[in-house]
């Protein structure tokens, strides 16, 4: 078990979470980090008393920094305080579950640092998973993930000698939309995008649930986690959430992690790994699952999926370009400035029109990542 963790978007679902699997399991948090909400930050302090409070928005740090005055807690803004807290020698597991990419130079800095990574922000491995995976074999971090179903590839293959594995079978709900048409889903609105079937998750990720984008950028990260092609991963469709994910061995062997829809579980055992405790998390009852069904993509319907999956067998900068541009396009969904269906056609316009660069290096992804956002914006401001 890890002995002090440093929490980078503590405000947000997973964040939140954490902090209360933390409390369980009586582990110290050294620092708190997170883009803004001034008032959750706050109320987490009084509460977890870290030495270090990280706050990315400058103003939202000044408000903080008010709110905790005289009660012993440093508090630091932007990108330099957000890699405070990913360094700091007090903590050595870094809990990445900031949203978006302004989560990739913490986590490169905690690497470098040698922590122990519990990984929950997909854009880290999704723009630059080459350049991470070969930093963390370099400075020896360990890199844990959170994800719920990278973690349960990362179990099934816990014990597996390097040649065992055949293929990574990617398993995800299908969304709240499944079975529906991209006319049918075209004007969806936000709450409804929102509203998952079986997963408590924060806005942005149960969006890109809906278009299926999530389960693209899953795939790109499974490859650099676990060192495969995209001809290694199949994506299986599996509406009851159970089997979170599974691996298929040479010898033709399948097996599978199964579990309620809790992150908590996954978020517990990047903490505790290789060990396992007792967790707060309800047990799974088989005699309550009266079916498990499978199905295959709907490619037609869920483009961004495709498209998603397309980007990493290209590779280079296209996976930043893309996972960039959809952070705009579905912030402007989420506020309620363009439809459900303009999602997709905002990221394939970028990843289209911005190309790739191959091999590219840590500035080039931050490049690439910040061309593509110009250009969404653009397409934004052209409407």
């Amino acid at each position: 078990m890890v002995k002090t963790i440093s929490l980078l978007g503590s405000t947000g679902s997973i964040g939140r979470q954490t902090l209360e699997c933390a409390q369980r399991l009586g582990i110290p948090v050294a620092a708190l980090a997170a883009r803004s909400s001034t008032a959750r930050i706050v109320e987490q302090a009084h509460k977890f008393r870290p030495k270090l409070v990280a706050v990315y928005d400058e103003g939202s740090a000044k408000a903080v920094s008010v709110a905790l005055s005289g009660r012993g807690i440093r508090v630091v803004s932007g990108m330099e305080g957000l890699l405070e807290a990913a360094t700091m020698a007090e903590a050595d597991c870094v809990v990445t579950a900031v949203s978006g990419s302004v989560g990739l130079k913490p986590t490169v800095a905690a690497i470098k640092a040698g922590k122990r990574i519990a990984l929950a922000n997909k854009e880290t491995l999704v723009c630059a998973g080459e350049i991470v995976m070969r930093l963390a074999a370099q400075y020896g971090a360990e890199i844990i993930p959170v994800d719920s179903e990278h973690s349960a590839i990362f179990q099934c293959l816990t014990g597996r000698g390097a040649g065992e594995l055949k293929k990574i079978i990617l398993t995800g709900s299908g969304g709240p939309f499944r079975g529906q048409t991209r006319a049918q889903t075209a004007n969806k609105t936000p709450a409804e995008a929102v509203a998952h079937p079986n997963w408590s998750m924060g806005a942005k990720i149960s969006v890109d649930s809906a278009t299926m984008m999530n389960k693209g950028l899953e795939f790109i990260e499974a490859m650099h986690l676990f060192g495969v092609t995209p001809d290694d991963i199949e994506v299986v469709v599996h509406p009851q959430s159970v089997i979170h994910s599974a691996v298929e061995l040479v010898d033709g062997t399948v097996i599978a992690q199964l579990g309620v829809p809790d992150m908590g579980l996954p978020i517990q055992y990047a903490l505790t790994w290789p060990n396992r405790c007792e967790s707060g998390a309800d047990k799974l009852d088989l005699f309550s699952l009266k079916h498990l069904t499978f199905e295959r993509p709907d490619f037609e319907n869920t483009p961004c999926l495709a498209l998603a999956m397309d980007c990493a067998r290209r590779g280079g900068t296209a996976p930043a370009v893309m996972s960039a541009a959809n952070e705009v396009a579905v912030g402007a969904f989420l506020r309620g400035s363009v439809t459900f269906g303009n999602i997709y056609e905002i990221v394939s316009k970028a990843v289209n029109a911005l190309g790739s660069v191959a091999s590219p290096s840590l500035d080039d992804v931050l490049a690439a990542d910040a061309e593509a956002r110009r250009y969404a914006e653009n397409l934004l401001d052209e409407r």
